[in-house]
């Protein structure tokens, strides 16, 4: 290896070589690693045709250093290849810095990263999984991180020579005898640290159950400007108006909810928390720490309240005791205790409070007894029957009854936008409405080059043989898609049962071939039905649908947004067959590929689809409705284009990160400064763009206002 980068003269070891050093320094470096052509020939036969067969990638990660050299007149840039195991390759290369005027020496540092990493990957059919680089070079490098991530599909991870994450820093001295390439492989080391065994970005919750998003904003995905191109300017000025009055007066908003991944709840908070630390306004999550039992307890609640439990199924007295006795114990150990977040406001705690899913009420009357008068926002997120709940003595109405005692004490119920989902004994004043929303930023919907969709392709087809499941051969085979998780409630069978239906109507059809089904979702850390319901459909798939096994793939999706993204970008149409639903948002994400979507009038589901424009409407299980809009969609290609295109352009800013903080924020502004808020059942959405000046105008996208306390004139 050459020797780079030495330091100053005082500490260098070998004083009498510092001329050979120095010249040697200041030579530029390729990558020089060879891979076998012979292992390299079957896969690159794949890569070429886009094709999901064959095993995927080997994975790689790296570190990037730069130093000032030659009396700060250059810039050395060494870029470190490893695995795993192994220290792989490096390549160096040094900018002249007079060469450049200041604002261009960035722009083409990272360009020249950017290019060596694609050409690596390429020349090495390899997948580079993260990449760490110091602070310092990503203030030179502004655009560098969101690029990795948007261009590459990178995770970048920046490290503070002064933070917790440092490499050596903390020896300087040992630092600074490394030359710049072994800095480089060290950081590359420490990228790694962040991976668990299935290349996942692990998961990082620190003791009071604060939830460390992207390893403490360690790991930058991406940047202010980014999420602006994702909004109308409207709601990009209302945004920040807010984020501003935030800033000035230091509100600080705590959420509260069950668990840190998995389900609708958790991508939503992962998806905020990013955002504001980009808006650079004070927002926290807190979960607390589980406890075995208690999940079943609160997936049964979630079943009784959407009315797909059991009959006999009820909340019993002892499970009452068993959530009571977990909230006190995560409480008074972990949030009320000094530094806590439900310490008082003046103390250091927050200023708004989030009780963010129906696992956690019990957390609102101790709140508001140890400060009365801070605020305290409940969130509902699922289709409560409220029918049901109206019945005395029905199992809806005790279990409701549990909760409504807590609830009752929370300053606003904000629920999905569905009028229904409202149990009476909910005063009117107080409900507001705010929708499920996505990230359009995130793995699960950015944009991907076909280098990638191939990657993740193969990673799932190698799922599916493991388990022995039929694999998805694209783009031979063409498909359609249900993604939602092995849960009662969303319709499973039903989407089995229609694609039987719609292979009986085009399997006699000339000319036209007949595409596989897909069903797979991620599970939920707080769903223990998860497994129950997926044995349930293998076993009617395998019993009832024999004669279709070798064209339905059935599977849990390993933990990673990007195969869900990939297999939804792919798909030809979109499927949501929900039973019971509270929004279900990938419905919208659906529409921003461009996929047309059949779903059933549940919940949420009708305010995104415009029925006969991005999508048909159906009700609940009319599997032959189904089965009828999927084989004209498959059979009419001027319906289908049509139906793409407008799918493109029909999904409104309320359903995207920036939309949804931007209702979060209008609250904490307004509340914070001891304002009653009292929607009346009108969305914050609407209240928020209004209050900030920014009312919504004719021809903006806006989902359905199924409930609108008064019409805006569009």
């Amino acid at each position: 290896m050459l020797a780079h980068h030495p330091a100053p003269p005082a500490q260098r070891f070998t004083p009498h070589l510092a001329e050979v050093v120095d010249a040697a320094t200041l030579q530029n470096r390729l990558f020089q690693r060879r891979t076998s052509v012979y292992q390299k020939y079957h896969l690159l036969e794949n890569i070429r045709k886009r094709s999901w067969l064959g095993p995927p990638s080997e994975t790689i990660y790296g570190g990037i250093s730069f130093s000032f050299e030659n009396d700060d007149k250059q810039i050395g840039i060494a870029l470190a290849i490893r695995d795993t195991v192994y220290f792989l390759d490096f390549c160096e290369h040094h900018f002249s810095i007079e060469q450049y005027e200041p604002s261009e020496l960035g722009e083409v540092i990272t360009q020249f990263i950017i290019d060596q990493l694609r050409t690596y990957e390429k020349d090495h059919l390899e997948k580079f999984f993260g990449i760490a680089l110091p602070s310092l070079l990503v203030e030179k490098c502004p655009a560098l991180c969101s690029r990795m991530w948007a261009e590459l599909d990178i995770v970048p991870f920046v490290l503070d020579p002064h933070g917790p994450q440092n490499v050596e820093w903390v020896n300087m001295e040992l630092w600074r005898t490394k030359t710049l390439d072994e800095r480089a492989e060290s950081i590359a080391r420490k990228c790694i640290t962040y991976f668990g065994p299935n290349q996942a970005p692990l998961l990082q919750v620190g003791f009071r159950g604060l939830v460390d998003v992207d390893a403490g904003s360690t790991a930058v995905l991406t940047s202010l400007s980014d999420y602006e191109k994702t909004v109308d300017e409207c709601t990009w000025r209302a945004v920040m108006k807010y984020a501003a009055d935030m800033k000035e007066r230091n509100v600080k908003v705590a959420f509260f909810s069950s668990t840190p991944q998995g389900g609708g709840v958790a991508l939503m908070r992962h998806a905020l928390v990013r955002f504001s630390h980009a808006l650079g306004t004070n927002i926290k999550w807190f979960v607390p720490r589980p406890r075995p039992g208690v999940f079943r307890i609160t997936k049964n609640n979630h079943n009784i309240l959407q009315g797909v439990a059991a009959p006999d199924q009820r909340l019993t007295d002892q499970h009452k005791r068993d959530l009571t006795d977990w909230i006190l114990a995560n409480a008074n150990r972990y949030w009320f205790g000094k530094g806590g977040p439900l310490e008082p406001p003046e103390k250091g705690g927050a200023d708004i409070i989030i009780i963010d899913d129906p696992q956690m009420p019990g957390l609102i009357p101790l709140i508001k007894k140890a400060t009365p008068n801070r605020p305290v926002i409940y969130r509902s997120h699922i289709q409560i029957r409220s029918d049901l709940i109206d019945q005395p003595g029905s199992p809806q109405a005790e279990c409701w009854q549990y909760f409504w005692e807590s609830i009752r004490q929370a300053d606003l119920f904000i629920s999905h936008p569905v009028e229904a989902f409202v149990p009476s004994t909910v005063p009117k004043e107080s409900v507001g409405y705010l929708p499920a929303t996505t990230d359009w930023l995130d793995g699960l919907n950015k944009s991907m080059d076909d280098w990638d969709v191939g990657y993740y392709g193969r990673v799932f087809n190698g799922k599916c043989r493991e388990i022995g499941m039929t694999t998805i051969d694209y783009p031979q085979d063409e498909y359609i898609v249900q993604v939602a998780r092995f849960d009662p409630s969303k319709g499973i069978f039903d989407v089995l049962k229609s694609y039987a239906k719609f292979h009986d109507l085009i399997k006699d059809t000339p000319d036209v071939s007949i595409p596989k089904l897909l069903i797979c979702g991620h599970g939920s850390v707080d769903d223990p039905d998860g497994a129950l319901i997926y044995d349930s459909v293998i076993e009617y798939l395998s019993r009832d649908l024999a004669h279709l096994k070798s064209k339905i793939c059935v599977i849990h999706i390993p933990p990673s947004d990007q195969i869900l993204n990939v297999v939804l970008s792919k798909a030809r149409i979109a499927l949501q067959l929900s039973t019971r639903e509270g929004f279900e948002v990938k419905v919208s994400e659906a529409l921003h590929k461009g996929k047309p979507v059949i779903a059933t009038k549940a919940g949420g589901i009708p305010l995104q689809v415009q029925h006969g424009k991005n999508g048909y409407l159906v009700e609940v299980s009319d599997t032959d409705a189904v089965a009828k809009h999927l084989y004209d969609l498959w059979t009419d290609h001027e319906l289908y284009d049509r139906m793409s295109s407008y799918a493109l352009h029909s999904v409104s800013d309320e359903v995207s990160t920036v939309g949804n903080t931007l209702s979060w924020l209008y609250l904490a502004s307004s509340m914070s400064k001891g304002d009653k808020c009292k929607p009346h059942g009108r969305w914050i959405n609407d209240m928020a763009r209004e209050a900030a000046g920014e009312p919504y105008v004719c021809g903006e996208n806006r989902l359905k206002r199924a409930v609108d306390v008064r019409p805006f004139g569009c």
